[in-house]
């Protein structure tokens, strides 16, 4: 894949933080225009003695979410744990994957935020500005922002609002009888078919399948590497 070098990411929080407020207003919240062919999920996962990460991207085939890419790699992790910088930490290693990655897919899923972020550019976001590509963030946990409680029925969302009742996202309840997740725009899709892609790669379980599958490639590989 094709990644735009937009800025470097040897940084302090503190230029972070200016950063994510300058490169917000380039999001891209128009809808595709066509569903996706080729959709992807990322996670990253890290060792618990030292510094390093591993970063996983599984490949599917939309709408049959047949597996037919799986992709890994080891770095090390340079910017700190500071609260609502996370794509500082994460991106870099991602991107270092994503650039390996062939063929390219039309929408990436990550586990993390995109427009649901205090400064409106969260990890699904970001990186989607980096790849130029549609992305969506589905976070098991809430960042920012109040919301009622949706029923508890598969597809049931209700809106995930800012202090100012602006909508950041949705609060979806992707499986009955289990917590919602937080489902926001990252880049170049529409809120609604972020519900609606988010839910048609939701099976038996209450995350993406895009998502929980990356999360399960980067655990096996983290534990062969320990043993």
């Amino acid at each position: 894949m094709k990644i735009k070098p937009l800025h470097s990411w040897r940084i302090s929080p503190r230029q972070a933080v200016q950063l994510q407020s300058r490169f917000a207003g380039k999001v891209s919240l128009a809808p595709r225009r066509r569903p996706p062919k080729i959709v992807a999920g990322a996670d990253i996962g890290f060792a618990r003695d030292s510094s390093a990460a591993f970063a996983g991207v599984v490949l599917l085939a939309f709408p049959s979410l047949r597996v037919i890419g799986e992709f890994v790699h080891e770095g090390e992790i340079e910017f700190p744990y500071v609260p609502g910088l996370l794509s500082f930490r994460e991106a870099p290693i991602l991107l270092q994957l994503f650039g390996k990655i062939d063929p390219a897919p039309d929408l990436i899923f990550f586990d993390g935020h995109g427009l649901a972020h205090p400064r409106r550019l969260g990890l699904a976001s970001h990186l989607g500005l980096f790849l130029n590509r549609s992305t969506i963030g589905c976070a098991k946990s809430k960042l920012v922002g109040v919301y009622n409680e949706p029923k508890d029925s598969k597809g049931a969302f209700t809106g995930l609002l800012d202090g100012h009742n602006r909508v950041l996202g949705a609060v979806l309840r992707s499986r009955r009888g289990c917590k919602p997740i937080f489902v926001s725009v990252g880049h170049k899709v529409g809120l609604s078919q972020a519900i609606e892609w988010t839910l048609q790669c939701t099976t038996r379980y209450r995350i993406p399948e895009p998502t929980r599958l990356a999360h399960n490639l980067v655990t096996a590989y983290r534990k062969s590497r320990s043993s």
